[in-house]
């Protein structure tokens, strides 16, 4: 008796058809367009000019010092932003983590800078920072900690240093949130089985707490450094890149060659780079979770 041949069910295929779509013409068809003009000479205002150059874009980013300035400072602004948001919003966990009366509004209220939009965190920053009457001058000044008020956002010192800390208050809500469902989740019967064999705080926090956050974090901090490298909102909004290059990143540098220099071509490289540096990150922490597996 010969078997009879099941037909493959089309149903499920069929109901995730409409993400599959949608993710390739927003994700993939913009990502093979920027490979597509990065080894083009694609500028606006010279469309006779526009064709196939190879890898000549991508020669002349590594004789560009703008592009090293812009990948220093790249990397600056990652590390700076995702290490402080990551330990304060650990810190914030932990604390939102013990009963105290008003713990409800405290964890709400934790929540406003991370749902205050982008532009307009930026403006009130920038107010914040202004150096003839902005509100952090005002403070340090009777304080006694300055004389004169400092043009944080007009000094190539502090420049890079004050936006970061605007990202930092605006982004360690989301590791506070996630890390302090975590800590929720870990049982209560390993702290005190770690208790009843002579185990303190420490050795319980050690031992326990971060081996079982541990996955968390990863996940936290992978989602995070992506959306930091690829932010330029504020940076746009607070400084436009200046004062000179101090504030360019790799996804501002690329957005000011497109959209102000017209040079889709570069501007393409530029994007190639950061996604290649991002891809970097990403191959490490996969490493790292199948390493932890094994």
């Amino acid at each position: 008796m010969t078997e009879t041949r099941r037909r493959p069910d089309i149903f499920p295929y069929a109901l995730i058809s409409p993400a599959i779509i949608i993710t390739l013409a927003v994700v993939f068809f913009p990502m093979f367009r920027t490979m597509m003009y990065s080894v083009m000479q694609y500028i606006l205002y010279k469309p006779q000019e526009k064709a196939f150059s190879g890898l000549e874009n991508y020669i002349q980013a590594f004789l560009d010092p703008l592009f090293y300035t812009s990948l220093l400072n790249t990397v600056i602004w990652i590390a700076g932003i995702i290490t402080f948001q990551f330990l304060l919003g650990f810190v914030t966990a932990l604390i939102l983590k013990n009963n105290f009366r008003g713990q409800g509004l405290a964890r709400s209220l934790v929540l406003i800078p991370w749902v205050t939009p982008s532009v307009i965190t930026a403006l009130m920053w920038r107010w914040m920072y202004d150096g003839n009457y902005g509100l952090i001058n005002q403070i340090l000044r009777r304080l006694g900690l300055i004389n004169e008020f400092i043009p944080f956002l007009a000094d190539k010192s502090t420049a890079l240093g004050a936006i970061i800390f605007a990202l930092i208050w605006q982004g360690f809500p989301f590791f506070a949130v996630m890390l302090l469902a975590g800590l929720q989740a870990i049982p209560q019967e390993l702290y005190e089985a770690a208790s009843i064999d002579g185990a303190g705080k420490w050795a319980s926090f050690r031992r326990i707490t971060i081996p079982m956050l541990k996955p968390i974090i990863l996940t936290t901090v992978l989602l995070r450094t992506i959306w930091v490298a690829n932010s330029l909102d504020i940076i746009i909004i607070m400084t436009s890149g200046g004062p000179g290059y101090s504030t360019y990143t790799l996804p501002v540098y690329s957005y000011i060659k497109a959209y102000k220099g017209m040079d889709f071509g570069y501007a393409s490289t530029l994007a190639v780079f950061l996604t290649i540096f991002l891809m970097v990150i990403v191959f490490g922490y996969i490493r790292s979770i199948l390493k932890s597996e094994n």
